[in-house]
């Protein structure tokens, strides 16, 4: 079996760090047995780019106790979990391509060495994966029937690809489920993105200024826990609704130019280029710490701060750079304006990727299923499983809801009944 990983020796803390985040999986562990009885994934090869995390351990078990043939490699240079990459070889015997700090070069070469598969379905978090075959591995296209997308950015990118006509197989956009975007981006990218700021940094959330970049379900996430660490949160957008809303939420709303000048914090998590640039870092305080968590590492202009400070710059702790200008001000960067939840600290909580993980495995045998009838466009994922999800999470979670009487199914069927 061909893999590249740092050490297979760190096989063991992985499986137990893997058990660990099982135990808070059922609604994945509920597919996995019923997977393993009907394999519908018989004899499918899978090529997935994702964050090689203890989540993503379950997902790929999952999936391959369902029949398929799977690689594995990352979806961003600094997010792999190095001990369950070791794991994942070791003890599950699933190819995986990811190391964490790898470098650009070593990260499309792990692209490469998983489209080797010569996959029949793919598995993307930020579109990598199918941007790579559609430049790049096109012989790849007549074989492929499908695939799967998790991210906010990911979707920007195959929504531009299915208007421009250039998609060439079709894409489950998982991030769209409601049980995927409304919890994973929401309480997940909240609570991670925090703790990672904070394990980076070890400062103090509380009295500080806060600026949250971009107010979608991210952005909410990350406002709604700085929030509740008592930080006085400022939200910048462009948007609109999304400004708007939060202002109704009860914060302030206010263009990044003035941010600038009073945040102490700042974290981007948009999904666009140069959120933060030259003239933002100008005019920032002395201190001023800088954060993304967003998809890419593109979000923060880093050759401008890099500018800026004329090559002043020194890792101060394992996952803060910082950068001294000419005048003395230094502007403090968190891992390399990469995922700062996935670089510093370990990613989402295993309980709400249970539910983003039982969408990527159901929308695997969905386009196996369908794969005839679909089109080379972006998808939304089924109304049945999103709610199958939702009902499987509620009763994991020993909670019970209504039903519908037949009255009441007759009364929202009809048009005749008014006041």
């Amino acid at each position: 079996m061909d893999y590249h990983i740092k050490d297979i020796t760190l096989a063991e803390k992985g499986r137990l760090r893997i058990e660990w985040a099982n135990h808070s999986m059922p609604v994945l562990n509920i597919i996995k047995e019923r997977f393993e009885k009907e394999k519908p994934l018989k004899g499918i090869r899978i090529s997935a780019c994702l964050h090689v995390t203890t989540e993503t351990a379950s997902l790929m078990n999952t999936l391959k106790v369902g029949g398929a043939d799977i690689v594995l490699c990352a979806s961003n240079p600094m997010s792999t979990q190095d001990d369950v990459a070791g794991s994942l070889v070791k003890d599950l015997e699933i190819p995986v391509f990811a190391i964490k700090w790898e470098d650009t070069d070593t990260y499309y070469k792990h692209i490469k060495s998983a489209l080797d598969h010569r996959p029949v379905i793919t598995m993307d978090d930020g579109a990598d994966l199918v941007s790579t075959i559609h430049s790049e591995r096109t012989d790849l296209i007549k074989d492929l029937r499908g695939g799967t997308e998790e991210t906010t950015t990911g979707i920007i990118r195959l929504r531009s690809m299915a208007k421009k006509g250039v998609l060439k197989f079709p894409i489950v956009a998982v991030n769209d489920a409601e049980t995927k975007h409304l919890f994973d981006n929401r309480y997940g990218t909240g609570q991670s993105t925090i703790d990672g700021i904070i394990r980076a940094t070890n400062r103090l959330i509380a009295g500080s200024t806060f600026v949250v970049c971009g107010y979608g379900w991210c952005g909410k996430g990350v406002a709604m826990r700085a929030k509740g660490e008592g930080a006085n949160v400022i939200i910048t957008e462009v948007d609109p609704l999304r400004a708007l809303e939060a202002v109704m939420d009860g914060y302030r709303v206010i263009p990044i130019e003035e941010a600038a000048k009073i945040g102490d914090f700042f974290v981007t998590l948009t999904g666009d280029i140069s959120v933060i640039r030259r003239e933002h870092f100008e005019m920032m305080k002395d201190g001023a710490i800088i954060a993304n968590s967003g998809h890419f590492n593109v979000e923060i202009d880093i050759e401008q701060l890099d500018a800026l400070s004329n090559g002043s710059k020194r890792r101060i702790r394992e996952y803060v750079d910082e950068y001294r200008f000419a005048n003395g001000k230094r502007i403090y960067l968190l891992g390399e304006g990469r995922l700062i939840n996935l670089a510093a600290a370990e990613g989402h909580p295993s309980s709400v990727m249970d539910m983003s993980f039982a969408n990527q495995a159901l929308c695997a045998e969905f386009m196996i299923k369908n794969a005839k009838e679909l089109e080379n466009k972006v998808y939304k994922v089924p109304k049945d499983i999103d709610k199958d999800i939702a009902r499987m999470k509620l009763k994991s979670l020993g909670i019970k809801i209504d039903t519908l009487t037949a009255k009441q199914q007759r009364y929202l069927s009809s048009w005749e009944m008014g006041t």
